[in-house]
This record gives C-alpha cells, sequence and structure tokens, in this order.
C-alpha cells in the first residue's frame, strides 16, 4: 500500500468542501461574526486615537486582516469537529479500515479544512470593501492568500491534534472554544500587541496567529510589526510542527 495516495486525499478534500459549498448556514454562521466585528468595531472606532496603532492605518484597515486571521482561526480548527462529527455517523471507521495510510487521510483532511478556511477568509476580505477597506496592491491580495494557507494548515493541524483526544463533539466544542479566545485576543487582532501588559506580551509572541496576523497586516495594508519574510518562517514552523503532531496523534485514532 502506496504511503501516500493522492487518489484518498482528492476524494476527501471533494467531500470537505461540497460538505461546506453546499451548507448555506455554515458559510453564514462562519463569517456572521467576524462582519459584526468589522461592522461595529471597525466603523465605531474609525476616528478613535488607538495607543500604538501605526501612523496613516485606521482602525478599520488595522482590523480587517484581525478578523481575516480570526476567520481562519476558527474555521481552520473546527475542522476537528468534522472528524468527531465523522465518528457519530461511522464514516471515520470506515475511512480507517480501508486499504488508505493514516497519513493520506490526515492530508485529505488538512486539504480540505484549509480551503473551508480560505474560502470565509476570502469572503471577510471581499466583503469588508464596501465598509470601505482597500488592499494596498493586488500583489499584496496574492500574498494574502499564501498567509491564509500557512493560517489555515497550522490551525487545522491544531484542530486534528484536540479532535484526536476526544470521543464526542460536545467536549471538544467546549474546550475548543476556551481555547481558541485567548489564542484570538493575543494575536494582536482587535488592538496592538504594545497595549498587552508586559507580563503576558511575550505569550503573543509565542501564538502562530500573531505571526499571521501581522503577516496579513504587512502584505494588505504594509504596517506591520515584524518583516513579511520573518512572519512567514515563522508561520511556515508552527504549520510544520502542528501538522506533525497532528498527524502522530491522529494515526492512534482506535478504529471503535
Amino acid at each position: 500500500m502506496s504511503r501516500i495516495n493522492p487518489l484518498a486525499i482528492y476524494a476527501l478534500w471533494v467531500r470537505d468542501v461540497k460538505r461546506f459549498t453546499r451548507t448555506p448556514s455554515r458559510i453564514v454562521g462562519a463569517i456572521g461574526l467576524p462582519l459584526l466585528f468589522l461592522l461595529f468595531l471597525g466603523t465605531g472606532f474609525s476616528g478613535a486615537a488607538i495607543p500604538g496603532l501605526p501612523e496613516d492605518v485606521n482602525y478599520l484597515e488595522f482590523l480587517v486582516p484581525g478578523m481575516i486571521g480570526f476567520t481562519m482561526l476558527f474555521g481552520a480548527s473546527f475542522a476537528g469537529l468534522t472528524i468527531l462529527s465523522d465518528r457519530d455517523t461511522g464514516f471515520l471507521k470506515e475511512i480507517l479500515v480501508a486499504p488508505v495510510s493514516r497519513t493520506s487521510i490526515v492530508l485529505g483532511r488538512i486539504a480540505g479544512g484549509s480551503t473551508t478556511a480560505i474560502i470565509q477568509a476570502v469572503l471577510i476580505l471581499v466583503l469588508s470593501v464596501p465598509l470601505g477597506f482597500v488592499p494596498q496592491s493586488l500583489l499584496g491580495v496574492i500574498a494574502a492568500v499564501g498567509f491564509m494557507l500557512l493560517i489555515a494548515i497550522t490551525f487545522v493541524g491544531f484542530g486534528l491534534t484536540l479532535a484526536s483526544q476526544f470521543r464526542d463533539s460536545e467536549g471538544f466544542g467546549l474546550v475548543i472554544n476556551f481555547v481558541i479566545f485567548p489564542i484570538f485576543f493575543l494575536s494582536g487582532a482587535l488592538f496592538p500587541l504594545s497595549g498587552l501588559p508586559s507580563i503576558i506580551e511575550p505569550l503573543a509572541y509565542l501564538n502562530p496567529l500573531t505571526y499571521g496576523v501581522d503577516g496579513l497586516r504587512a502584505v494588505l495594508v504594509g504596517a506591520s510589526a515584524h518583516s513579511v519574510s520573518v512572519n512567514a518562517v515563522a508561520l511556515l514552523i508552527s504549520s510544520i510542527i502542528m501538522v506533525n503532531i497532528g498527524a502522530a496523534l491522529f494515526s492512534r485514532v482506535e478504529t471503535v
């Protein structure tokens, strides 16, 4: 049996994408909260003097990359929930006993979860334009998709890691919410990290989403705390680590 089965990866990817695109309520639910943040916070604080905000950048421009990161974080991390849903329906057992390697299953899940998370993030980027957000260049938008991919891979791996430790979706849902919000608040998505207490600020730099949001801000707005290359390398390393951890733990998932 081949270690990597492209057909199995493709089949799982198609299944995840079709499940997402054929469920309009899931799409609306995924982008609803980020849009509310943009609508109320982005417009409400557009003229506010926020300490630490880069010069010549208004709050809406600062917030849009943060909401794209927020959407990616939730969309990708909840990809783990589909594994538990498949366990409930019996589909997970069917693919685990199939003549397909666990590596192929993990790669298929990562491909599907990353694609749906990127679709959600692109929708947020497009819908932010009528609110007044203008990306600095087309090249910046293309580079932003690259950052979205790295963020998605990192947090799909994170979702797989968590999902492999649970047997019920209810417990996973409770824990993932408890873990995700600190990651979100420590990413600089809503406010500059310089505003954090000095005892907490170092934790933000251990957070992969910090580099994702900062990288998106660099390529879309032209203002960031770190260079594009530093953010990209940090995200690349975190994505490799999370995928390997997720794959290792998923390989131990039992068929019953």
